[in-house]
This record gives structure tokens, sequence and C-alpha cells, in this order.
């Protein structure tokens, strides 16, 4: 039988998770950084009209740890925000996550809007969140889809070496 959650308790539970982060990964994650060799720029964010951050700051806290350099935007991010962020950071992947049916289109709209600014050859797409499918990536033009936090990252790496060769 599956455990049922509060909405309340999950907020919670987000809220302690990003201050164990900050308080005891990111000093040595901020410590390796020298160490580590940056692997790229990825751009994450949690699409417009949805507002579930813990899985998202979850990748975002691996892929940091991993070497990549991520500008996280946040959540209920609209469209032109990622399409700038993109722009002005000159990312190698661009992340989206989306934890509602409702909102997981909006991840179409900002792959669309990639194209009109001329910037779908440049970056790579993955995309996450409970809802999301493989196919469903593969239907909206994403050049891959994460099923986890793990997978995200080494996927993310694969993506990036992809760019190398180009």
């Amino acid at each position: 039988m599956r455990e049922r959650y509060f909405l309340a308790e999950l907020v919670v539970a987000g809220d302690l998770f990003m201050e164990i982060m900050d308080d005891l990964l990111m000093p040595v994650i901020s410590e390796r950084r020298g160490e580590v060799k940056k692997l790229g720029t990825v751009v994450l964010g949690t699409v417009r009209g949805d507002l579930h951050e813990i899985d998202k700051n979850i990748v975002v806290t691996i892929l940091r740890a991993a070497g990549f350099e991520v500008i996280d935007l946040g959540v209920d991010v609209p469209s032109e925000k990622f399409i700038e962020a993109v722009k002005k950071y000159n990312a190698d992947i661009l992340g989206m996550s989306a934890l509602l049916t409702t909102t997981m289109m909006e991840m179409e709209v900002v792959i669309k809007e990639l194209e009109k600014a001329s910037l779908r050859d440049k970056v790579k797409v993955i995309i996450g969140g409970m809802p999301i499918t493989e196919d469903f990536a593969r239907r909206i033009g994403a050049d891959a889809y994460g099923r986890d936090a793990v997978e995200a990252v080494d996927i993310c790496k694969k993506l990036v070496k992809s760019l190398s060769c180009k």
C-alpha cells in the first residue's frame, strides 16, 4: 500500500532538504569546485504554472556535485525566462521539470520558443517530472528524459559529450 502525505508535510520536507543542502553539502561542493572540471552549463527550472521544486532541487544539487554549473531559475518559469537564460549563460543544456499534467505542455512551448530564437540547435533539452515519459519527450522534441535525479545527471554528461563531438 502506498503511503499518503499531506501537501504541508511535503513542503516542510522540501524546506528541510534545502536547509541540509545549504548547510552541509554546498560548502563541500564549493570547496571541491576547483578540483572538479566544469562539465558544462545547465539552465534548469520548473515550467510556468508549476510550483513544485523538491525534485528540481535534488537534480540541481547532484548536477553541481558532478561538476556542472547550474543556473536555477526556480519555479513557475515563463518560456521567455528560459530563453533569456539560455542566451545569457550560453547554456549547453536546458532542463525543465513539471509535476502537474496541466503544466507539462508548457515544455513544448519552451522548445518552440527555442526554435524561434534560433537556439534549438545550440542547446540540448532534457525534461523530467512525475507525469513525463520518454514518449512525451520524443513527441515534443526534447533530446532526453530523466526518470530520476541520478539518471538525469548521467544523461546530462552524455548530452555534453555529444555537443563536444560536433
